[in-house]
């Protein structure tokens, strides 16, 4: 099953469809720096690993778009610390 993550400009927020419910990542950016501010999965998909294909989604659309990060989130945060091929785009 392909992970598509949607850009909706119009809330700032990265989004996930999972089984009819949305995964969302909150955001603001300037230029080239994405600030990734607050993570939220439902709770009916909590503990599946939809918030990490979320943010993993969310990632390598920034290297994509040769853009830095600030993660605010702590979710975000900790994906990072556990995935340290992404700390090159930290800001």
């Amino acid at each position: 099953m392909a992970i598509t993550i949607r850009d909706n400009t119009a809330l700032r927020r990265f989004e996930l469809d999972a089984e009819g419910r949305i995964a969302y990542s909150n955001y603001t950016r300037e230029g080239h720096v994405l600030t990734l501010l607050h993570t939220e999965v439902p709770k009916a998909l909590e503990g599946r690993g939809i918030g990490s294909a979320l943010v993993k989604g969310i990632l390598d659309r920034a290297r994509v778009e040769g853009l830095k990060i600030v993660p605010r989130c702590p979710f975000v945060k900790g994906y990072i610390e556990r995935h340290r091929e992404y700390a090159d785009l930290l800001t």
